[in-house]
């Protein structure tokens, strides 16, 4: 019985998700059904499942409100493939994104890899209802990862390295392994051979403990991670530049885009580096797990915004 119980809550608690990101989507990341918009005088701001996003999101937010904007927040919505619909459909109106990453999503041909390359396709391949507005310095990559163990043992410092040390067993997020520049990048670039992919999280702890426990000898994590540095972890070099430039920018319903709005996005932008990333993940990771909406409003006030 307590099993029918738990599949029942996890049926549930995914169909709660969808529906507050504007319904399901299909694997192009088409809305497949529609949600109530939000309001014409509100902007919903929405976010991915991970600690960053989050912390992004509440910086716009807390930023608009500040010059008088009502916000309404959904955050911790889940992956691309599946909030991409509440954009699309109007339920959500703005998400903090990562231009290398969003490109490939709207158009899995692109080859562009650097930042401004990927930053002027990725404006001319969005849908005509949506735009993003200044990126900025800010760049969180993904990155196969391996601990130093495995490194040195291995004789391994890129991912054209470990290709060469036969199949490995590979961990990250459910989308990681279909994804453009997931693992089929990696064995389209490099020929990497996985023998098992496990499915952990993204960027979290469940693939932090594989990778130090070894259930995995290698990872997809995010470079802004303060867990690569913690554990002495080695970020494998991508030659191939399998992964392209990762700005932070802000992906917008060009309705709700006003002046206003814009210029307060715009200064955040100008302000973010990846250094400030790094800093405010570690500030998200510390002990006493401060909540997200108040490092950020810290933050922006440090930053004179």
């Amino acid at each position: 019985m307590k099993r029918v119980l738990v599949g029942a809550a996890t049926t549930l608690a995914a169909a709660l998700t969808l529906s507050a990101c504007g319904g399901g989507s299909d694997p192009l990341g088409n809305a497949t059904t529609a949600a109530p918009p939000a309001p014409t005088d509100t902007i919903a701001i929405g976010s991915a499942n991970f600690p960053e996003s989050t912390l992004l999101a509440e910086i716009y937010a807390s930023a608009l409100e500040a010059k008088g904007v009502k916000v309404t927040k959904k955050l911790n919505i889940g992956s691309r493939e599946t909030y991409y619909a509440g954009l699309q459909d109007g339920s959500i109106d703005l998400i903090p994104e990562y231009t290398g990453v969003l490109l490939l999503h709207v158009n899995k041909e692109a080859k562009e890899t650097t930042s401004d390359d990927v930053y002027a396709a990725l404006q001319k391949s969005l849908p005509g209802k949506l735009t993003v507005l200044a990126k900025s310095a800010a760049e969180n990559k993904d990155a196969v990862v391996v601990t130093k163990e495995t490194a040195d043992k291995l004789g391994v410092k890129s991912i054209a390295d470990l290709a060469g040390k036969g199949p490995v067993v590979f961990g990250g997020p459910p989308e990681f392994q279909k994804r453009a520049d997931g693992i089929p990048g990696l064995q389209s670039s490099y020929g990497l051979q996985v023998s098992e992919y496990k499915s952990l999280d993204v960027g979290g702890p469940l693939t932090v403990d594989a990778l130090k426990s070894g259930v995995v000898q290698a990872a997809d994590l995010f470079t802004t991670d303060p867990a690569i540095t913690a554990n002495n972890f080695v970020v494998l070099d991508d030659p191939k530049s399998n992964f392209a430039a990762q700005n932070v920018v802000p992906l917008i319903n060009k309705s709700k885009a006003s002046d206003t709005i814009k210029q307060v996005l715009d200064a955040i932008s100008a302000k973010l580096t990846t250094e400030t990333l790094i800093e405010l993940n570690t500030k998200l990771n510390a002990p006493d797990k401060p909540d997200a909406s108040k490092v950020a409003k810290d933050w922006l006030a440090s930053a004179g915004i």
